[in-house]
């Protein structure tokens, strides 16, 4: 149970030091989230990869170069704590399995996402990437990411699935065009909008 009475930093600084899950980690637990109260844009992905592991640093990767570029933003932008929140369903690399990335440690989000969330007061728009992340937001756990991401006018302006940027998602990519050609423009406007 998480003290009510915490600062946001104090939280913050909690999250950074959880060891929830240490006994089923492939490494040692390094918590990867960034947040500030004053952030607009809410960026909700899966889980840290082993890349983001190794540098602290939320989609210091090629799915990080995706998203930016889905986003229409800088790395400066994206990496203002000010101006993007990145909350991942699973703050700690979770380990790889046959086909990739293991889901997202499922003591993370009860434990943490909901105080986080209390003081994200500031937020305009929420991104949220792949099957764990729309089934926290949209409440839809057994809904295809292909589903969520068709009915996106669903939720807009406030909320925005997307299918997870990674490399793996080419040919999901190259099979749905209509994704790059009716929610990418809009989705790089809204984000200039709510980041003025």
């Amino acid at each position: 149970m998480i003290d009510s009475d915490l600062t946001f930093s104090q939280l913050m600084e909690r999250v950074r030091q959880c060891t929830l899950c240490q006994a089923v980690l492939p490494h040692e637990p390094r918590p990867v989230v960034q947040a500030s109260p004053e952030a607009r844009i809410l960026v909700v992905g899966q889980a840290p990869g082993r890349r983001v592991h190794e540098t602290g640093l939320p989609f210091n990767d090629p799915s990080g170069d995706r998203l930016r570029d889905w986003m229409g933003i800088s790395r400066a932008v994206f990496y203002d704590e000010h101006q993007l929140a990145i909350l991942p369903m699973g703050f700690c690399y979770p380990g790889t399995g046959k086909q990739g990335d293991l889901p997202p440690r499922p003591e993370c989000a009860p434990a943490w996402r909901k105080a986080i969330l209390s003081h994200l007061t500031h937020i305009q728009l929420t991104l949220v990437i792949g099957r764990y992340a729309q089934a926290w937001h949209l409440g839809s756990p057994k809904r295809s990411v292909t589903d969520a991401v068709l009915e996106w006018e669903a939720h807009w302006p406030e909320l925005v699935a997307l299918p997870h940027p990674s490399p793996r998602n080419n040919r999901w990519l190259k099979e749905n065009p209509w994704f790059e050609d009716a929610v990418l423009p809009r989705l790089k406007a809204r984000v200039r909008d709510v980041l003025g």
